[in-house]
């Protein structure tokens, strides 16, 4: 989580110094819930497919700092080898796929790699995750992709970050249902509820719904209620936010509640928390150094084809 926030502060200042191309989504005040999941994961087992603001998730899975800063500084050495977004970025070999910007899309696509270990005989004891928000409950690929899951009883663990705002449009305008959960009851799936911003709460129910998913519970839903503590990006000032959902409980920043959390049960000291956001910080500033220092691709030198195009040659040879 300290990882994740530091090197996201560091993203939105390069953004607004023009250093950035393309957008800059962070994360901030979702990362207990991003984190728990995929810490509650297997790298090199288990599927996690990532949204804009899962940078804690994706640390917390194993992903190399040096994918986030070469890919959002466009360095060829990244995964995407700085010819995609700087957000769409994955290693599906590894059990992380690129991020997909259609809402829902993950859903779908995380069953559809479950399936597909169904029919190869290597699912037992897998577990596929995915995160979206409040609004993509709203979609027809969260429908599709849920009840998909449902039916086949896939091991999915869909985790809803209730950021209370689908960019400007709030819960009012986008359920009538009293809570997001009570969707599970219709998809015949087990739903959880969590606080978002309580780090302990949400390592408790994530390590559930995990083991659940796992046993072969079939799908769980996780609805985790908390609020974005920036603009929907950085270009977004978040003028439409209520003050009173601000200064209430979902308003809590999850670093500072885990931070007390921590220090409270024993678990670390406060120097030793101070330790670990340095050792982040040195971390951070080491891989974007070396991003900023590789080269950009250059389409007069660059190697590469479309995928289709490289078939077509293919199979027209001789």
């Amino acid at each position: 989580m300290l990882t994740a926030r530091v090197l996201e502060n560091k993203l939105g200042s390069l953004y607004k110094a023009g250093k950035i191309v393309g957008g800059v989504y962070l994360g901030k005040g979702q990362e207990a819930v991003s984190a728990s999941l995929a810490t509650c994961l297997e790298k090199g087992r288990d599927v996690f497919a990532p949204l804009i603001r899962d940078q804690a998730g994706r640390t917390a899975f194993g992903e190399d700092l040096l994918d986030c800063t070469r890919t959002y500084l466009g360095s060829v050495d990244g995964p995407m080898r700085g010819r995609d977004g700087n957000i769409h970025r994955g290693r599906p070999a590894e059990g992380m796929p690129a991020m997909i910007s259609h809402l829902g899309a993950s859903i779908s696509l995380v069953s559809g790699m479950l399936l597909a270990k169904r029919l190869k005989g290597t699912l037992d004891g897998v577990v596929g995750a995915t995160c979206i928000g409040d609004g993509c409950t709203s979609t027809g690929s969260f429908h599709e992709g849920l009840n998909t899951a449902a039916v086949e009883k896939l091991p999915l663990v869909l985790t809803v970050a209730n950021n209370q705002y689908a960019y400007s449009t709030p819960n009012v305008h986008q359920f009538a249902c009293e809570r997001l959960v009570d969707k599970a009851v219709g998809y015949g799936v087990r739903g959880h509820q969590v606080d978002g911003t309580d780090m302990l709460a949400c390592v408790e129910v994530m390590y559930e719904a995990v083991e659940r998913a796992r046993a072969g519970e079939g799908p769980q839903l996780v609805v985790a209620e908390m609020l974005r503590l920036t603009g929907h990006g950085e270009h977004d000032d978040a003028f439409y936010v209520d003050a009173a959902i601000k200064q209430s409980g979902v308003g809590r920043d999850c670093l500072e509640v885990g931070r007390k959390q921590m220090v409270d049960g024993g678990f670390a000291g406060g120097d030793e928390i101070d330790t670990w956001q340095e050792e982040a910080a040195q971390t951070v500033q080491q891989a974007l150094a070396q991003a900023q220092k590789e080269r950009s691709p250059d389409p007069y030198q660059d190697d590469w084809q479309a995928y289709a195009t490289h078939l077509s040659t293919y199979y027209n040879q001789d």
